[in-house]
């Protein structure tokens, strides 16, 4: 199966078994302020997994597309990339592990067809020190399914990760228990690291063997499923959330939920049995048309196309969610993958701009199941073909400087060079590294050069950044007082900006900390007339004591009342509409997930008031405001 068919049958899959079908939430969440990126499949769904109920029901799956970059300077290998899609399936509150285990074995082995003879799983082996036993009931379903393929599963109690390293596999094993440093789940981290109040649970993954993969022993003296020596790739992860952390210890949840995750592009490589994940339908189209551009065949120049095609595929999917090339967060990120894709290409010898001829290929390949691609593709197209017409210019000027720094230095670059060539010519360190010292015979670089770059960075950051407490740590947070507080008032700027600006305008980006709200929109830069009209106007509707409401609507219906949604965004077939105003005065409608304050007075408590601090260009045509209640 193509990976495209896998995508869509694992959605009829769970369909057929009472499952509503949801869209994918967009990578740039608006409503989240707290993370930069969606980095996971259950982020858009947290909230339903905390309690609140999902307007489509108790059973939901879905297929999400994520980006996470913390691993970005791992990716030219077989496995690593910063932009996947995760298949995920939940229950909220409904079936459990009875149902969930065997669900994913069926569509693994019966609809993908995956070879039950290379499939291993793991499962968790219980915590004394917290009176959680172990997780006898996964281990017991999985061997069932084992046994009706006719493979007795036996089960391995390992323990942590490094006595696995110890005692390795051994024949006839299938089952593996770890602790909670490998199979607990909550916001991705162990069970040790929970705090009262957060729930939490074993969870159960499934590994694919490559069997003709060989063990290398610098990854450990024995290999096991968690070894990270590429013999065994995770393809699934089923989170069983069913304790919550107290004061005392831990005890049952009233409702179950079940989280499940599997990567996409993972469970296509097993498919094709290949250890490479480039090699799928969701990779192998952008690095077929590579080889043609460049006349550079894959098994030569591997990494270099491994990176284009990972990187062009998340700035695509970044265009395609309204983000752009900047140099200030979600843009500065988009802006170095570009960049690092172009820096590749020249060791391919492809040197002319190539943007045009790729981009079309990774949106073609999308076009068909997830329309956004398909209406949005020519902007895409312009968007990413722009910053590299833009970036091969800075390159040229940033040689010349380059050079001069060569010449008058004698070959030897300090952190503050570098520096300089990010904080003059837009270069991250790292793309400087790579980029440009590689081009000059002989060069040398301080050994203490990360150093001082990272000083000088920290000091430019603290002299020109507002506050950014509390922003991208991930999670739920950002749902305490002040930043309701700040949430309502986004949507009270925004609406004046239409009255006193233009009814054109539209909200391109937002961002809430405790001690100021941010909201990019599309306009020419502001009066100081304007700006004043704008704030008079937010503090009179905050003064008049609007109520603030939600309802759900089908979509259709919320967008046929005039509900406004933020650009770039897509929502399902049902959405919460938030309403400021009263049906004889409507100051507001907007399609958000919340949550906000009751009342637009709340926003004036202790005497604030709201203001405007900055007003600035963000990138081309769009304009940004950072405001203040105080």
């Amino acid at each position: 199966m193509t990976a495209q068919e896998i995508r869509r049958a694992y959605l009829k899959f769970f369909e057929d078994r009472g499952h509503a079908v949801v869209g994918r939430a967009p990578l740039v969440l608006h409503d989240d302020p707290t993370t930069l990126f969606t980095t996971a499949g259950m982020q858009p769904l947290m909230p339903y997994l905390l309690g609140d109920e999902h307007p489509k029901g108790a059973r939901i799956v879905d297929s999400q597309t994520c980006v996470r970059t913390q691993d970005i300077e791992e990716v030219g290998d077989n496995r690593h990339t910063t932009f996947f899609e995760m298949l995920g399936n939940w229950s909220l509150g409904d079936y459990f592990k009875e149902q969930q285990i065997p669900w994913f074995w069926e569509f693994l082995v019966d609809v993908v067809g995956l070879d039950p003879q290379k499939l291993y799983v793991t499962a968790f082996i219980g915590n004394e020190a917290n009176n959680i036993p172990r997780d006898v009931v996964t281990a017991d379903t999985w061997r069932v399914l084992f046994a009706r393929k006719g493979i007795e599963a036996g089960v391995a109690e390992i323990g942590s990760e490094q006595q696995g390293y110890e005692r390795g596999m051994k024949s006839g094993e299938r089952i593996f228990l770890y602790d909670g440093t490998k199979n607990w789940w909550w916001r991705g981290t162990g069970i040790e690291n929970m705090t009262p109040g957060e729930p939490g649970g074993p969870d159960t993954e499934v590994f694919y063997e490559f069997d003709f993969i060989e063990h290398d022993k610098k990854w450990g003296e024995h290999c096991h499923p968690n070894c990270d020596c590429g013999r065994f790739m995770e393809i699934g992860n089923s989170v069983f959330m069913e304790y919550l952390r107290t004061e005392d210890g831990f005890e049952k949840l009233p409702k179950q939920n079940v989280d499940f995750g599997g990567g996409l592009e993972r469970i296509a490589a097993a498919a094709i049995d290949s250890s490479d994940m480039f090699k799928t339908s969701l990779m192998w189209p952008i690095i077929d048309k590579l080889q043609q551009i460049s006349g550079k065949n894959y098994e030569s120049h591997t990494e270099s196309m491994r990176v284009i095609a990972d990187h062009l595929r998340a700035a695509t999917f970044l265009a395609v969610d309204g983000c752009v090339p900047s140099n200030k967060e979600q843009g500065y990120v988009m802006r170095r993958l570009i960049r690092r894709a172009i820096r590749y290409s020249f060791d391919l010898g492809v040197e002319q701009n190539f943007m045009q001829e790729i981009v079309p290929v990774i949106a073609d390949m999308y076009a068909d199941d997830f329309p956004e691609v398909a209406e949005s593709r020519e902007s895409i197209i312009a968007v990413l073909v722009k910053e590299e017409k833009a970036f091969r210019q800075t390159l040229r000027k940033g040689l010349n400087e380059l050079t001069n720094i060569y010449n008058r230095n004698n070959g030897k670059f300090s952190g503050e060079d570098i520096f300089a060539l990010h904080d003059t010519y837009g270069f991250p360190a790292e793309l400087s590294i790579e980029t440009l010292l590689v081009t000059l015979d002989n060069a040398k670089l301080d050994e203490n050069w990360r150093w001082q770059f990272d000083a000088m960075m920290s000091e430019q950051r603290q002299r020109s950044q507002t506050a950014r407490k509390g922003e991208f740590h991930g999670g739920l947070e950002g749902t305490d007082p002040i930043h309701l507080k700040y949430h309502t008032a986004t949507h009270l700027l925004g609406q004046a900006l239409r009255q006193v600006v233009s009814q054109d305008i539209q909200q391109h980006g937002s961002n809430i900390t405790t001690e100021r709200l941010r909201f990019d929109f599309n306009s020419e830069k502001l009066s100081a007339e304007q700006k004043q009209a704008v704030e008079d106007l937010v503090n009179q509707w905050i003064d008049e004591n609007y109520p603030v409401t939600y309802k759900i609507y089908p979509t259709k219906e919320a967008l046929e009342i005039g509900a406004i949604g933020a650009f770039g965004e897509r929502y399902d077939d049902e959405a919460k509409v938030y309403r400021i105003g009263t049906s004889d005065k409507q100051i507001s409608l907007e399609v958000c997930g919340g949550p906000h304050v009751e009342n637009t007075g709340k926003l004036a408590e202790n005497g604030k008031r709201f203001k405007i601090i900055k007003e600035e260009a963000s990138s081309a045509g769009i304009r940004r405001i950072k405001a203040v209640l105080h």
